[in-house]
């Protein structure tokens, strides 16, 4: 991947939780401060079923990549698929927390800092870093990777144009295998809205051997996020992880 990584966001607090624990899909809770909380079950997608395609045959098409096209992906992107610009709905995402289902427990938690401006330069009249504010690096212990569901609550706002069919594909690959696919729809959003969602992740029980090595080869496990509006790539984020913490 091109460009320095960045985090976006900081740690603003880790710890348990009271939270609820529910785990049914596509039902609203009502939030600690009013309003009502989504919650987002991933479909069921065969990935394997979907013609294989490389990163350099998405990136010929230029602005016209959709979810059946990354579907078909079998590796982690090494670069951004789409520019920051291209997200002409300002999407902002401004929190970030995952939590352990089974026991409320908060395993992390990010919010942008308010009235934060666009990440400058170091150097001046350099080229701008592509990766700023798309890229973030987790750390875990070794405990994270026996948990079967947890729920990732995400919070964003939206510009002044309506999103009649936002759409995420989360694909998450260990040495260049495949791990698993996530695949969220975020529904409508309204113009100059502040949304908030919990995505419930139902993680595959992995075999032992496969955990000891994704512990002992931390950042080695990566991820690309991408979303569509209207079936349309208008934004790329990239992650990787680390499950050696504490040790």
């Amino acid at each position: 991947m091109n460009g320095s990584r960045n985090k976006p966001l900081q740690t603003v607090s880790k710890g348990p939780t009271d939270a609820d624990t529910g785990t049914e899909s596509n039902h609203r809770d009502r939030k600690s401060g009013g309003g009502m909380l989504k919650k987002l079950k991933s479909r069921r997608s065969q990935t394997e079923k979907w013609p294989v395609v490389t990163e350099d045959e998405l990136r010929a098409l230029g602005r016209d990549i959709t979810p059946d096209h990354v579907l078909g992906l079998r590796a982690v992107t090494e670069d951004y698929l789409c520019r920051p610009e291209d997200n002409i709905y300002n999407i902002d995402f401004t929190r970030f927390k995952i939590r352990d289902l089974e026991t409320g427990t908060v395993l992390f938690e990010i919010a942008k800092p308010p009235n934060s401006g666009p990440v400058e330069s170091e150097e001046e009249g350099g080229d701008p870093d592509t990766s700023a504010g798309r890229f973030v690096r987790y750390q875990f212990t070794p405990a994270f990777l026996k948990l079967r569901t947890v729920g990732a609550t995400v919070e964003f706002t939206v510009g002044d144009r309506p999103i009649n069919s936002f759409r995420m594909i989360e694909r998450h690959y260990f040495q260049g295998r495949l791990l698993k696919n996530f695949d969220f729809d975020f529904g409508f959003c309204i113009p100059n809205s502040r949304n908030t969602c919990e995505h419930i992740y139902e993680f595959p029980q992995l075999p032992d051997d496969l955990i000891r090595q994704m512990v002992a080869h931390p950042y080695e496990t990566r991820s690309d996020s991408f979303y569509f509006v209207d079936n349309k790539l208008i934004m790329h984020n990239k992650a990787d992880y680390a499950y050696n913490g504490g040790l």
